[in-house]
């Protein structure tokens, strides 16, 4: 009798170990990396912030949510800047549902932005693998979506980053957003920033890019984005009309498929094939110190 007692009042305790497993599992855990550096002022950082409210508002972005075998997903949410800035904005939320979905973008809404110098997507990359260790959630695919107007040109090369997170199977996604307003100190934006992104920035399976042809389209690229990241979708190109790959194993690592990276852009562009110089923020930025140190002499 008191070993039945006792099965009896452990009883309760396995369910509810059950259910708090099986509340941990969701189909995607989402690092959301927002840049926040120099050359993107108040009014454009506030731009981004209110396109991902909006986005996790729409009911599309929901349905994929809700589409997927467990129903959720997890994501957090931090601004980044140079080697050093990043700001944890929002920790790792489950969104399962509508009301979670507001809890987050309230919560979203209420943080306030802390803008930074430089630019280091590979601090960034770095970060935002050091969140997945952070949390005890069982996720079927990891991924970094990080959105930028301008290349590396601080920290660790942007390269390495993303190689170490694609030895870890972790998908790296990026949003570039395309403007030609001269960055701060007079330094030109980079032109081709999208190919920049494709080449330099993105890996892991199926990695991709959603191009904003300025902050103002921000918002309905983030939409479409966050669609194809949720349901695990590869896009196809609309400019060239098919998705291409990474050629030729250039980026193949030990023990990694090649991955699979078709390109997407908001409005049809112009076939290009040339390959972006993958330190030329480093460049650009150490050219710009030596005018000003020989501009001082």
């Amino acid at each position: 009798m008191r070993r039945v007692l006792t099965i009896i009042l452990l009883i309760p305790l396995a369910l509810g170990a059950v259910r708090a497993m099986a509340a941990e599992h969701v189909d995607l855990a989402l690092v959301l990396a927002i840049d926040v550096s120099g050359s993107v002022d108040g009014f454009e950082a506030r731009l981004q912030r209110e396109g991902y409210v909006a986005a996790f508002a729409d009911p599309i972005v929901l349905n994929a949510i809700r589409s997927g075998p467990a129903g959720r997903i997890a994501v957090t949410y931090f601004e980044w800047a140079g080697f050093g800035h990043t700001v944890a904005t929002i920790p790792w939320t489950v969104i399962g549902s509508e009301e979670d979905a507001m809890a987050f973008t309230q919560a979203l809404r209420e943080r306030s932005i802390v803008r930074g110098r430089f630019t280091s997507i590979s601090g960034a990359i770095g970060f935002a693998m050091s969140l997945f260790g952070q949390s005890e959630l069982q996720a079927a695919r990891r991924v970094i979506d990080i959105s930028g107007d301008g290349p590396n040109n601080i920290g660790p090369l942007v390269t390495s980053a993303r190689d170490r997170a694609a030895r870890r199977q972790i998908t790296i996604n990026g949003l570039p957003i395309i403007n030609d307003r001269l960055q701060p100190y007079g330094l030109p934006q980079i032109p081709n920033l999208d190919l920049y992104f494709e080449n330099c920035v993105i890996g892991g399976p199926g990695a991709f890019i959603v191009v904003a042809d300025s902050f103002q389209d921000f918002g309905s690229a983030i939409r479409r984005k966050l669609i194809l990241e949720i349901a695990g979708r590869m896009p196809r190109d609309r400019a060239r009309g098919t998705a291409r790959a990474r050629g030729a194993g250039r980026h193949r690592l030990p023990g990694v498929a090649a991955p699979y990276l078709p390109v997407v852009h908001q409005t049809p562009r112009a076939p290009r094939f040339e390959v972006p110089d993958c330190r030329i923020g480093e460049r650009l930025l150490q050219q710009f110190r030596f005018r000003r140190f020989d501009d001082s002499q």
